[in-house]
């Protein structure tokens, strides 16, 4: 077990040059806003066509009876939390602080929390439920993605699961940035180092959503930033839109930091398990390169996270444990309704987006 430091944990990231491209070479995701995507429904058509005529009323009525899990209502909530990140191309910016949209994305949380705390709500204090996630199955039990890919993967299943992680991992660790404002002490040290090293460690060419826009290459991917939102489903953006919803909030602080550890406590070996997958197909050594960087730095964080951010915010707060539990049971409730999906259609033999990807541009690497 790592011992404590005072200096900020060092993945391999933050030390070793991109072997695939140099820091000149590597193209900015983000360097452009998306198009707007296709409605899905009355909600997320109500949302466009306010985003695109100003002054148009936005959808009330129908948001209240809307499906908290369905298509409509996550497209409508990821649209309207991307105004807070990088926004669309032809959406003015002052649309992020619209009196009308958020009241109306407020009518829309409230129906995915309300959902989210009736589904997702177990017994146990917070350090019981992480070490419950410490100990995964002896054997492959037909619910992990990463086993899946690891032992019977194809190359376009790959190619899939990048496309749709790619909605959060071209922005990787912004949505956990809302909650250091929040915190103070050990919590908010510990919570910055491991930012810290999510961004790369000042150098911009091994920021994490770097990485991945590189791994994206090596799979003859889009790089582009928000390119798969209309091919990704719900249960994608289910996953992306808790992140945001819990960082968001500073009442729910405590359910941010639960995810957060629930994410590193969980990464190192499902990242070993998608390095592995990725070398046998072989994809490439930028796309081994992300995986392989967060097996090592992962496992460092996940001791920080558990450690010092969590135990300092629970020594802070004590009566925030219960949401530390729920942010940690939330996570895992989004996550298994995504590999659900996931694993359904490809164990069919078809796609798992909406839109299949078109065939890569050139072959895989190698």
């Amino acid at each position: 077990m790592p011992t404590a430091r005072t200096e900020p944990p060092r993945d391999r990231a933050s030390v070793a040059p991109s072997p695939s491209r140099s820091a000149t070479e590597v193209l900015e995701s983000r360097g452009h806003s998306p198009e707007l995507p296709a409605a899905r429904g009355a909600v997320s058509d109500g949302v466009l066509v306010a985003l695109r005529e100003d002054g148009a009323p936005a959808p009330h009525e129908a948001a209240r009876h809307a499906d908290p899990y369905g298509e409509d209502l996550q497209l409508a909530l990821y649209v309207l939390y991307e105004l807070h990140y990088q926004g669309f191309a032809g959406v003015d910016d002052e649309r992020e602080w619209d009196p009308d949209l958020l009241s109306l994305r407020r009518t829309l949380e409230q129906r995915f929390l309300r959902a989210l705390r009736a589904d997702a709500t177990r017994p146990g204090e917070a350090a019981q439920v992480l070490d419950a996630l410490l100990t995964e199955p002896a054997g492959y039990d037909g619910t992990s993605v990463s086993h899946h890919l690891q032992r019977d993967g194809d190359l376009w299943q790959l190619r899939e699961y990048a496309a749709l992680r790619s909605l959060y991992h071209l922005k990787e660790a912004d949505p956990h940035a809302w909650v250091i404002p929040r915190l103070h002490g050990r919590a908010k040290a510990a919570m910055v180092a491991v930012e810290f090293d999510e961004f790369g460690a000042g150098r911009p060419e091994d920021i994490h959503a770097r990485l991945f826009a590189d791994l994206m290459a090596d799979l003859g991917l889009d790089t582009s930033y928000g390119h798969y939102l209309d091919a990704a489903p719900a249960e994608a953006l289910a996953v992306v839109n808790l992140m945001s919803l819990f960082g968001l909030h500073r009442a729910l602080r405590g359910a941010l930091v639960g995810h957060f550890a629930a994410v590193e406590v969980t990464s190192s070996p499902g990242s070993r398990r998608l390095a592995a997958a990725l070398r046998r197909v072989g994809a490439g050594p930028a796309a081994e390169r992300f995986y392989d960087e967060h097996v090592e730095a992962d496992a460092v964080h996940e001791q920080v996270v558990r450690r010092d951010v969590v135990g300092g915010l629970l020594a802070a707060e004590p009566e925030i444990d219960a949401d530390i539990a729920f942010g940690v049971h939330a996570t895992g409730f989004v996550e298994a309704r995504l590999a659900a999906h996931l694993l359904s259609a490809w164990h069919e033999g078809r796609s798992a987006l909406r839109v299949p990807l078109p065939a890569p541009p050139r072959p895989a690497h190698g």
